[in-house]
């Protein structure tokens, strides 16, 4: 087995096992490249079928082209699509920096969701290479009142063994590619013709490394516009992934903030 095998084989044995051991269960689904592989690796670990819900919380503020890919995909893929809405601005938190706090309506937007669905836990596409505190988070990560996250008290995780077994009532949020990196799903993409948006291929010089919406998420600078060149310019730049997302140039503690609250 190559690197890409090992991971993909660890991937798809924490979604086996939370589809096993977490009776009400959804995947959240946002159509960017993390989230594309996961629902990719749900597929394969189901045998072309996914069982349980795709959930996508809709700011309504996503480019045209990220809807277009889900509702063609929706079908092609034939997911049982949830899709929950978000509130407006007004009634968020008017201390956090804009950026964050127009984020921070998906934050509520889930837990609308989470209280109307009744999930007990929730598969999502995130890494730890991402972003620092995304580095701190558990592949199973429990979360307390209101999908509250304390990365002070989180459950050890040692030699590939996660803790499945919680109190009643716990709501837990799942990280099957936590331990992939940007290269490694650039690479996988690429062996398994994931598709993806297009917005992540260049045009005229830019091109997005990190799908969001519309009016916090910027293009950066390239000329990457196949997945050779993607991947040849990610083994060497020094640029963050994130580096088009207005909210990582706020505040410094206003990421953390939102993690807590339960952002995505």
């Amino acid at each position: 087995m190559n690197h890409l095998d090992t991971i993909e084989a660890e991937s798809i044995y924490i979604i086996r096992e939370a589809f096993n051991r977490i009776d009400k269960l959804g995947m959240l689904w946002s159509f960017g490249k993390d989230s594309n592989v996961l629902v990719w690796l749900a597929k394969k670990a189901f045998f072309g079928h996914v069982p349980f819900p795709i959930v996508n919380i809709d700011t309504g503020k996503k480019m045209p082209e990220m809807y277009a890919f889900r509702d063609r995909y929706r079908h092609e893929w034939n997911l049982d699509l949830v899709i929950g809405e978000c509130p407006p601005i007004d009634e968020i938190d008017p201390t956090l920096p804009p950026a964050t706090r127009s984020a921070a309506r998906k934050t509520e937007g889930l837990k609308a969701l989470i209280k109307q669905h009744g999930y007990n836990g929730l598969i999502a596409g995130i890494r730890r290479d991402e972003e620092g505190t995304r580095a701190k988070e558990r592949v199973f990560s429990p979360r307390g009142e209101g999908g509250k996250w304390d990365f002070r008290d989180q459950p050890p995780e040692f030699w590939d063994q996660y803790n499945t077994e919680f109190p009643p009532g716990t709501h837990v949020r799942i990280h099957p590619i936590l331990h992939w990196t940007e290269l490694d799903i650039w690479r996988y993409v690429q062996r398994e013709r994931i598709p993806l948006v297009d917005l992540y291929f260049a045009k005229n010089g830019k091109r997005y490394r990190s799908l969001g919406d519309k009016d916090i998420t910027f293009p950066v600078d390239s000329q990457a516009d196949t997945i050779e060149k993607i991947i040849a310019e990610l083994e060497t730049t020094q640029i963050s992934e994130r580096s088009g997302r207005a909210m990582d140039h706020e505040s410094e503690d206003s990421f953390e903030r939102l993690r807590s609250d339960g952002y995505l």
